[in-house]
C-alpha cells in the first residue's frame, strides 16, 4: 500500500497540533507508519516538550490517521525527541547542553529573573532536561528563588569543573553560590564577562535539552560577550506594558539581531492585575504593548504574564509558582509560554532559521 502509506504520512505531516496552530512537518516527525487493511500504525516524534497538551496532540493526530488511512483501528505513539541546535567553533564543555536560550530585557525591573526561573520550571514540567545559569554577576537572584540555602557551594568534579546545584529539578550555577549576600562586584567589566564565562564553561552541565540564561539587563559587555563567545540558540525578550519598558525591550531585540542572534518572542510581564476582592481587571502599566512589538518585529508572542501577589511572594521563598504548584492557573499560563518557546525554536530548526553560530560585526552607527 505504498501511495496509501505516502498519502497518510504527508496527511499526518500536515495536521495542525491543537494550541501550537503549526503542522507537525515544521515541529515533529513521524518516526514510523504501518497501514494494513484492518490496522494502523504510527510513531511521531515532538520536537518541542508539551507534556500537558499531550493528550489533545495524541486525539487530534489519531483522528488524522483514521481519516487519512481509513482505517478506525489505529495506535498512536507520541514521543518527545528535542533536536539540539548545531554549534561550530569552541563549544568548551556545553556537546551535552542541545540549546541555549538567553532571557533578557532591555531595562532593570520588568521581572526578567522570576520569568527566567520560572520558564526553565516551565519547560522541565512539560518534560525537557533544563538548567539555568545566572548570568547576572553584578546582581545575582536565582539563589534566592531557587531556595538554595545560603552558604551552600557547588561540589568540585575533576579538577576543572564544579557540579551545578540540583534546585526544583533544575541544574543551576550562579555567582551567588561562590560569594556571600553581602558582597559586591566590584568588577569592571572585561572581569564580569569573563567571570561568566567561567560559570558558563566550568560548570560540568548533565544532558539537557535547553539551558537557560537569565541576562543581566541592558545591552553592554555581558551581554556582547555571551553573544559573541557562545553558541547560542535565540534569546527571549521579557518587558512589560509600559512605554518606557517597551522602549528599551526594542533596544534589546535590536542588539540581538546586530549580533545575529534570532530573538525566539516576546513575553509580556505584568500584562494585567485582577483584584483578589472584586475581581476587577486593571491594566497598570498599558495594554498590548507586547503585542505591537512582536508584530513590529515580526517575532511570536509567546504570552502575557499576570501581576500577582503570589508570584512575588513564592518567588521570594525559593517556591517559585511553577514549582510549588504546577497544575495552577499562573503556573499553566507560563507552560503555555515554555510550549510556545520549544515548538517555535523547533520551527526554526526544521526551517533552517537558526545559524549555527552568531556572527559579531562591528558598524560605527
Amino acid at each position: 500500500m505504498p501511495d496509501i502509506e505516502q498519502s497518510t504520512r504527508e496527511q499526518l505531516l500536515a495536521c495542525h497540533l491543537p494550541g501550537i496552530n503549526l503542522p507537525l512537518s515544521l515541529v515533529g516527525a513521524v518516526e514510523a507508519l504501518s497501514l494494513s487493511a484492518s490496522r494502523a500504525e504510527a510513531v511521531i516524534a515532538l520536537h518541542f516538550p508539551a507534556r500537558s497538551r499531550m493528550e489533545a496532540i495524541e486525539i487530534a493526530l489519531t483522528e488524522c490517521l483514521q481519516a487519512a488511512s481509513g482505517v478506525n483501528k489505529c495506535k498512536l505513539t507520541v514521543k518527545t525527541a528535542i533536536q539540539a541546535t548545531a554549534a561550530v567553533g569552541e563549544t568548551q564543555n556545553l556537546e551535552r547542553v542541545k540549546n541555549i536560550i538567553a532571557v533578557a530585557s532591555g531595562k532593570g525591573g520588568v521581572g526578567k529573573s522570576t520569568t527566567s526561573v520560572n520558564l526553565a520550571l516551565a519547560l522541565a514540567a512539560e518534560g525537557a532536561k533544563v538548567g539555568i545559569l545566572d548570568a547576572d554577576i553584578y546582581g545575582p537572584s536565582q539563589q534566592l528563588m531557587l531556595g538554595v540555602k545560603e552558604g551552600q557551594r557547588p561540589e568540585q568534579h575533576g579538577t576543572n569543573y564544579l557540579k551545578p546545584i540540583v534546585a526544583h529539578g533544575l541544574q543551576s550555577m550562579s555567582m551567588g553560590y561562590l560569594v556571600t549576600e553581602k558582597t559586591p562586584m566590584v568588577w569592571r567589566g572585561p572581569m564580569a564577562s569573563g567571570a561568566l564565562q567561567q560559570l558558563l564553561y566550568q560548570t560540568y552541565w548533565d544532558e539537557l535539552d535547553y539551558l537557560v540564561i537569565d541576562m543581566p539587563p541592558g545591552t553592554g559587555d555581558i551581554q556582547l560577550t555571551l553573544s559573541q563567545k557562545v553558541p547560542v540558540t535565540g534569546a527571549v525578550i521579557v518587558t512589560t506594558p509600559q512605554d518606557i519598558a517597551l522602549l528599551d525591550a526594542r533596544k534589546g531585540i535590536e542588539m540581538f539581531q546586530k549580533v545575529d542572534v534570532p530573538v525566539l518572542g516576546i513575553v509580556e510581564n505584568m500584562s494585567v492585575h485582577v483584584c483578589t476582592n472584586c475581581g476587577h481587571v486593571e491594566h497598570i502599566f498599558g495594554e498590548k504593548g507586547g503585542d505591537t512589538i512582536a508584530a513590529d518585529y515580526k517575532v511570536p508572542m509567546l504570552g502575557a504574564l499576570p501581576l500577582t501577589l503570589k508570584i512575588r511572594e513564592q518567588a521570594d521563598k525559593g517556591l517559585p509558582v511553577v514549582a510549588e504548584a504546577p497544575e495552577s492557573e499562573t503556573a499553566m499560563v507560563y507552560r503555555d509560554v515554555a510550549i510556545r518557546l520549544g515548538a517555535e525554536l523547533a520551527r526554526r530548526q526544521a526551517s533552517g532559521a537558526n545559524k549555527a553560530f552568531p556572527n559579531i560585526v562591528i558598524k560605527n552607527d
